[in-house]
């Protein structure tokens, strides 16, 4: 691990001096590239160098426990040795998780879709649930989020929603909700008072730039139709909606957010791009399962992930076994705690099979 650690400090150094000249700074794609190399390495360089002083005040500890004669002095540098050593020890398990290669893809902003599933209207309100959940973690996040094609179910929800997410690491850390999010409570359509399971089903999807995904325009079928949002002076009065239809793959986008047909086109594509793009890491990621099978990170659509329990007010994440008793507060949106557990877990997988830089 020190070799790593004095080869990535002497990385940084390089970068130190790079980031400060004309021909890059005038780059802006170069800059943006470098700069985020050098805010990666230097929090890494950060914990080693602490790791160092550490370590050197632990040897110069140990050195006066052995040297030194006064027994109060002596004392007093076990006490110090007892507070260094776990200290340490933290700090190289810090480490150990910085040096795990992160995801190329955790920077990217996402292209959120939820979508009610069984159920019927009680999925499509428990998706609605969902969303207003979601919305409420980007405003603590910071992050801006943005509708762009939605159906409204028959007594309120969604039966599908997309949004775009914007900010600093959301794939990162939206990535480990991608799955079927079950719930069981009373239906507000239930006469009897009885307790029904529905499911909703959330993907994620890193979002995609041109350069990632080629989609040749004539293989896209673009159709416009007249907007069915509530409110607003163009809705059923101009056909700003598109639709496309990507012909190969058989994959179909909506738009209707805008008022504008060519912004709701370029947004379509943007999600059409992101789902073809999310075939492509799938492929790849299928192919890294045939050598490991992630608990926490496989993505699929398919696998049930959390469960909602309202009479009882719990939320069980199934993956990692993490159960509380405070869905109102994880309704408002708190559901840092289960990312971060998420993402221990996953890190401790990774770390198990010696995956570093």
């Amino acid at each position: 691990m020190i070799d790593k650690l004095e080869a990535i400090k002497e990385r940084f150094e390089e970068v130190s001096q790079q980031i400060i000249q004309p021909e890059i700074v005038s780059d802006s794609a170069r800059y943006s590239k470098i700069s985020k190399e050098y805010k990666d390495l230097g929090r890494i360089v950060e914990q080693y160098n602490l790791y160092l002083k550490i370590q050197k005040d632990i040897a110069g500890t140990k050195e006066l426990i052995t040297t030194e004669k006064d027994e109060e002095l002596r004392e007093m540098a076990k006490e110090e040795l007892d507070e260094l050593t776990p200290k340490l020890e933290e700090l190289e398990q810090s480490i150990k998780e910085l040096l795990i290669p992160k995801d190329p893809n955790d920077s990217r902003n996402i292209i959120l879709e939820i979508r009610g599933g069984t159920g019927g209207d009680e999925a499509a309100i428990f998706a609605g649930d969902l969303f207003r959940m979601y919305q409420r973690f980007f405003e603590k996040m910071g992050w801006r989020s943005s509708i762009m094609d939605f159906t409204e179910g028959t007594n309120g929800g969604y039966k599908e929603i997309i949004c775009k997410v914007e900010g600093e690491d959301v794939y990162g850390k939206m990535k480990f909700e991608s799955g079927v999010h079950r719930v069981q409570r009373v239906p507000q359509t239930e006469s009897q008072g009885r307790i029904h399971t529905s499911a909703a089903s959330v993907a994620v999807l890193p979002e995609a730039e041109e350069v990632d995904v080629q989609i040749n325009m004539n293989d896209v079928r673009v159709d416009t139709f007249q907007s069915s949002g509530a409110g607003g002076q163009s809705v059923n009065t101009t056909y700003s909606a598109v639709r496309l239809t990507h012909i190969p793959s058989g994959l179909v986008v909506s738009c209707q957010d805008e008022r504008s047909q060519l912004k709701n086109k370029d947004r379509a594509l943007s999600v059409l791009r992101s789902r073809l793009y999310e075939i492509k890491l799938k492929e790849h990621n299928d192919a890294i399962s045939s050598q490991r099978k992630s608990m926490v990170g496989s993505g699929d659509r398919s696998d049930k992930i959390r469960t909602y329990n309202y009479p009882q007010s719990r939320i069980t994440d199934h993956r990692i076994g993490y159960t509380v008793y405070n869905l109102p507060a994880v309704m408002e949106g708190d559901i840092a705690e289960f990312i971060e557990r998420l993402r221990i877990a996953e890190n401790a997988e990774r770390m198990q099979e010696g995956e570093t830089v």
